[in-house]
């Protein structure tokens, strides 16, 4: 497609970039009624053994040696889930929304795709294909595209691009808003802005996109004094997800997001409870309980999932950490989830049934994740998903009952 950037398209991304607060990237849109989505991509490869480790499998603790969660109830161990899975440790701000039903998890999970390339994966799990594409499409893009908003004609224009580009899961001919993290520069001054708006006031375009900014940085604002008592440093995740929640619980807001956390790729110094994995992981479930406070009633409408595009291998490796691996653990959590439950077609991790001698067999399409919540929670129809969204998977199997309803 033919971009054009003329002195105004400039000038709006000039103004939108002082907006940025925060550190990861969110992109965003509008969906038909009040049931909200955020989809996480966790880049890098996150450690499924590590953060929902099997500890009840018997073959665990000797096959992760160093790297393997202690079972629960011992020092330092897993937070209990079942008779065979707990959470890591360092995930406990979130382990009580198992027995209030709001988390699930689906483990064993990961995409088609089978090779170990960082830029292919995360292109596989983006697109939602059976192989990395070049259409620069991205599966939840496609989802929007088959919305609707206010009774608009599909295909409407659903945001605004306030400063960087959306990720490719966002990417595509439905059009999404942007808001981008702290190094944008300063936010614009009100006499900048009143001034800037007198200049163009023959635009209808620039003036709808002016009072987007100003009411986003509104709502950034009370946000940022609704942040003031955290402590500095407890997670460089937090303010972004609680600038997600205010954005999202406004009444005009958005109703599906995109955020990216990275980090996962643990090659060395990985750690067991304590090292980089573990404070990785603990700043991530700081910043999904500052999520979940931040919605407040919006939570009970809202599902979250949290998916890698790669797991990491079975055994660590001479640095004490993981390679690239294959399945994985994904996250489902909300206030609409039907959760207090995993999701686990178990392979387990006896040396005959790992994939490849190496890496924990897959045995759920995280397609098949993304899907049951299209259709469920979402509304789409089972035929438009299969059709228009995963087409290159005519037989995927909806994982069913991920939600209430």
């Amino acid at each position: 497609m033919d971009i054009r950037i003329d002195r105004r398209d400039l000038l709006l991304g000039l103004l939108g970039s002082g907006l940025a607060v925060t550190a990861p990237r969110v992109a965003y849109a509008r969906v038909p009624d009040d049931r909200r989505f955020i989809f996480i991509l966790l880049r890098g490869g996150m450690d499924g053994l590590s953060a929902v480790p099997p500890v009840g499998d018997r073959d665990y603790a000797a096959l992760r040696g160093a790297l393997a969660i202690a079972p629960v109830g011992k020092a330092d161990g897993a937070l209990g889930l079942d008779d065979r899975f707990g959470l890591h440790p360092a995930l406990a701000p979130i382990h009580g929304l198992w027995s209030k039903g709001e988390l699930a998890i689906v483990h064993a999970a990961a995409t088609p795709y089978r090779e170990r390339s960082h830029f292919d994966a995360q292109n596989v799990l983006e697109t939602g294909g059976n192989a990395p594409s070049h259409d620069g499409i991205g599966w939840l893009n496609r989802a929007i595209g088959l919305m609707r908003q206010d009774g608009a004609p599909r295909g409407r224009d659903l945001g605004l691009a306030v400063n960087e580009a959306a990720p490719l899961v966002m990417a595509g001919p439905a059009r999404v808003a942007t808001w981008a993290g702290p190094g944008g520069g300063a936010p614009p001054t009100d006499y900048l802005l009143d001034a800037v708006d007198r200049l163009y006031a023959d635009s209808p375009r620039f003036h709808a996109a002016l009072a987007t900014a100003r009411d986003t940085r509104a709502l950034l604002a009370a946000s940022e004094d609704g942040m003031a008592g955290k402590e500095p440093g407890q997670s460089r995740l937090i303010p972004v997800f609680g600038g997600l929640a205010t954005l999202m619980r406004a009444e005009g807001g958005p109703r599906i997001a995109t955020l990216e956390v990275t980090g996962w790729d643990t090659h060395t110094g990985q750690g067991a409870v304590m090292g980089k994995f573990g404070k990785l992981l603990g700043q991530f479930a700081d910043a999904l309980a500052e999520l979940r406070r931040g919605l407040g009633p919006a939570w009970a409408r809202t599902v979250v999932v949290a998916a890698t595009e790669f797991g990491r291998t079975a055994v660590p490796n001479g640095t004490g950490g993981t390679d690239h691996g294959t399945a994985g653990a994904a996250f489902v959590l909300g206030g609409a989830v039907a959760g207090g439950r995993m999701i686990a077609d178990w392979p387990g991790l006896s040396p005959q049934r790992l994939y490849q001698g190496r890496d924990l067999a897959p045995t759920t399409d995280l397609r098949g994740v993304f899907a049951g919540v299209l259709r469920d929670h979402l509304g789409l129809p089972a035929a438009d998903i299969r059709r228009q969204i995963f087409s290159d998977a005519a037989d995927l199997a909806f994982v069913p009952g991920l939600t209430r309803g």
